[in-house]
């Protein structure tokens, strides 16, 4: 059995073949207690690449407490985290000049920031996390640029999606708006474009949802009885003979709702490589058509609201669509 630790640190210069033997990470900081395993693990274990962090987790070599849990499980007080051997080398050093690059970029996004939190108009293209085969996403980047913070995210935005995300600076805000999800005193409205016309009679999709992995280990979620209750409500901005341009209003934050919600319904969003189907596209966009507008919630004491909206590669593309009928 390792020795108990901590922390590890690994130096960025040291040989790719080096190795590390089974260790054990005990969680006894309250700083740490409510993190996702994957995100605690990233910010312990310096030195080890992204991919092979990812790939232990979903290969059950790490081990909490004795059991397999999930890349999202959230971290509690007293437990013992198993860490397998593994390798360190210079990825580090590539990972964090491109979360530089990244957070440097990122920061001409942000629209709101106060000492609890920042709001990003997030473009599309950017992951909000690193993982299995990307260094860095925005948390990592921020992170990078603004060292004397704590930052963590609020909520999600798919990595092809644009617009509105929240990152909290401190963990009891983290805790406050998160709390304000749960209750559902959170407001979400999109702008997505989906193909064909959308029925004017559809103004509420209600499908369960549940999330599963395809052979390929990629995350997908699919309509079925048996998964979690899911209400979006739709409301027509534009149309044309090819595709329909919608307002959609989340009631529940289920992962990949919107999208499943409207493939489901016989119209997918336009430029969703997992949920549409490509026989059917009559174009291929430079992106996927969905973009979170407005976002509104409680914090400390006052309703904040913030819209964003989208950019000219999203009217751009809009516009070709119509030109297409």
């Amino acid at each position: 059995m390792g020795k108990p630790f901590k922390h590890l640190q690994f130096s960025s210069t040291a040989r790719s073949s080096a190795t590390m033997p089974v260790s054990y990470l005990q969680i006894d900081d309250s700083n740490d207690v409510g993190q996702r395993l994957d995100n605690y693990l990233l910010k312990t274990l310096k030195g080890v690449p992204k991919s092979q962090i990812y790939r232990i987790i979903r290969r059950g070599e790490v081990r909490v407490n004795s059991g397999r849990v999930a890349v999202s499980y959230r971290l509690e007080q007293g437990d013992r985290i198993r860490v397998p051997p593994l390798r360190f080398g210079t990825a580090e050093q590539v990972d964090r000049g491109d979360a530089l690059k990244l957070g440097e970029r990122l920061l001409e996004h942000i629209i709101y920031e106060d000492e609890d939190l920042l709001i990003l108009d997030k473009p599309h293209g950017v992951p909000v996390h690193g993982g299995s085969s990307i260094s860095s996403g925005v948390i990592e980047a921020i992170r990078e640029v603004r060292l004397t913070q704590r930052y963590e995210l609020v909520h999600r935005l798919d990595k092809q999606t644009s617009g509105l995300l929240a990152v909290a600076k401190n963990r009891r805000s983290l805790a406050a708006i998160q709390k304000a999800f749960r209750e559902r005193q959170v407001s979400k409205v999109y702008e997505v474009v989906v193909w064909g016309q959308w029925p004017h009679p559809l103004r509420t999709v209600q499908f369960k949802l549940k999330r599963y992995l395809s052979q390929s280990g990629e995350r997908r979620v699919r309509v079925d009885t048996g998964g979690q209750s899911a209400r979006t409500d739709f409301e027509i901005l534009d149309a044309c003979e090819t595709a329909t341009r919608l307002q959609a209003r989340l009631h529940t934050g289920r992962t990949h709702q919107i999208r499943v919600h409207t493939s489901a319904s016989g119209h997918p969003v336009v430029g969703d490589e997992k949920y549409e189907d490509p026989k059917t596209a009559v174009y291929q966009p430079s992106r996927m058509m969905l973009h979170a507008r407005k976002l509104a919630f409680p914090h400390n004491g006052s309703l904040l609201k913030f819209t964003s909206l989208p950019g000219q590669d999203f009217e751009k593309i809009w516009m070709e669509l119509k030109n297409l009928s």
